[in-house]
């Protein structure tokens, strides 16, 4: 299930231990990403490229594209 979420509540599932994913290209991510994050590219995202996630805790997806 996905939602949107505000900064507040980001903040308080990371410090209860969510996972911060970069969706971005990979080239974007290296370039600029949260710190924590680990990059998923969207264009990627399917079972295999998740599987490094924890199923047991929640997973906070973000992008952030200026253009």
């Amino acid at each position: 299930m996905s939602r949107a979420v505000l900064y507040e509540e980001v903040r308080k599932l990371l410090q209860a231990g969510a996972q911060l994913v970069d969706v971005l290209p990979r080239e974007r991510y290296r370039e600029q990403h949260l710190p924590g994050a680990i990059n998923v590219p969207l264009k990627e995202l399917d079972a295999t490229t998740t599987a490094q996630l924890d199923r047991s805790k929640p997973v906070v997806a973000y992008c952030f594209d200026a253009l």
